[in-house]
């Protein structure tokens, strides 16, 4: 009897030492779930169920690339699978010879103009719906989202009698106008959250050392609203430079094409240049390419800045 309460007296007194000290006992050790690191290693994921997704999909995603360089860098006849020895002939008669320049050139302002004018007005729309409370602010909002479920193609007949009253048909202006509304709705939501996540505080404080409203949203907002800014931008510049269906509707002379409707004329009716069609595309591709090599950082901080709740 003595022997036991000897016993469970050290047990005890270990088990208050443990307490002191943090330590855990073993077995509560062991029960860290797999992909903590704690666990016995055929608890972890085998890195192969992570690799081998990831790799699938990064093949699928590059072939048809590497594919469409291969068309655009072999010479003409060639069936080799390596583009060697490589040519600049394809890149040389889509730029000069069918006009890529100009449809180059076109696209470029195309999609420069409607990422300003996105932007501007998403801004200014976006910080009244997210700092203001007015009537009919909650139908506003559900009417931007049931926007989005109308194709930009039931539009067009309207669309076109309306910049043909305003003799805009055959105007990049048309295609910059018609971009920037179809945009406005999601850059609209999409901004209102961002300056959601400002604190109003720090306008009110702004206003209290003397400023106004615009320059306290000019001091205080617009440098926290950047990569919400780069988001909604990039994705205006990147819509306007792929969109095919408007180009084609407003634009009836060769010097106003862009790229898309300038590929789509590189398609014959009985036969199709695929050299040249491919190094229309790399054209086509290689300036989102870099749009997105440059703004990838801002562009996931304006995601994480408007999934979270600030």
């Amino acid at each position: 009897m003595t022997t036991t309460a000897i016993t469970d007296q050290g047990s005890a007194t270990g088990a208050r030492a443990g307490a002191h000290t943090g330590s855990a006992p073993p077995a509560r050790r062991l029960r860290r779930g797999p992909g903590t690191g704690g666990g016995p290693a055929g608890e972890r994921t085998p890195r192969w169920q992570i690799y081998l997704p990831l790799g699938l999909y990064l093949f699928f995603t590059l072939v048809p690339f590497y594919w469409m360089l291969l068309f655009a860098l072999r010479p003409a006849g060639s069936t080799s699978l390596v583009p060697w020895p490589a040519t600049a002939a394809h890149f040389d008669k889509v730029w000069n010879d069918l006009g890529f320049a100009v449809f180059f050139r076109n696209s470029l302002l195309v999609g420069v103009a409607s990422l300003v004018m996105t932007t501007a007005v998403a801004l200014a729309g976006g910080y009244a719906l997210a700092r203001f409370r007015f009537r009919g602010r909650n139908g506003f909002m559900l009417a931007l989202l049931c926007s989005q479920f109308i194709p930009g193609a039931l539009m067009l007949v309207p669309l076109f009698e309306i910049f043909r009253e305003l003799a805009l048909v055959n105007s990049l202006w048309s295609v910059v106008i018609a971009e920037t509304v179809f945009q406005l709705p999601l850059s609209l939501i999409l901004i209102s959250g961002f300056i959601r996540n400002v604190p109003a505080e720090l306008e009110e404080a702004a206003w209290v050392d003397g400023c106004g409203r615009f320059r306290a949203f000019c001091a205080v907002v617009l440098p926290l609203l950047r990569p919400g800014l780069i988001a909604v931008g990039s994705f205006a510049f990147v819509h306007s430079w792929n969109h095919f269906l408007f180009a084609l509707m407003f634009l009836s002379s060769q010097e106003k094409y862009t790229i898309p409707v300038g590929l789509n004329y590189t398609i014959g009716a009985e036969s199709v240049d695929l050299g040249a069609l491919a190094a229309g595309g790399v054209v086509a591709a290689v300036p989102v390419v870099i749009v997105f090599a440059f703004i990838q950082k801002w562009l996931i901080a304006g995601f994480s800045a408007g999934a979270v709740k600030g």
